[in-house]
């Protein structure tokens, strides 16, 4: 049980760590324009951080959809034992 609870853990870290790598190298990168140009825009902030999620999350949903058929599949497969 402790196995599947580990695996669960690393599964969404490794899922979810693009996502969030985009978005901070994105929020750094725009903070680095507004303190250089002192434009103080929320907008953008957040639009480009919208984009580059949309476009990595269109990259590799394939492959994070792929990733967690795999796990449903595998914890699917393996009911009958945790329960041992």
């Amino acid at each position: 049980m402790e196995d599947l609870a580990r695996d669960a853990l690393w599964l969404a870290l490794l899922i979810a760590a693009p996502l969030l790598l985009a978005g901070l190298a994105v929020a750094v990168a725009v903070s680095l324009f507004q303190a250089a140009t002192q434009i103080l825009e929320p907008t953008l902030s957040f639009v480009p951080k919208l984009l580059v999620v949309a476009v990595v999350l269109a990259i590799l949903g394939n492959w994070m959809g792929g990733q967690l058929a795999e796990f449903a599949r595998t914890l699917l497969t393996d009911f009958p034992t945790l329960l041992e």
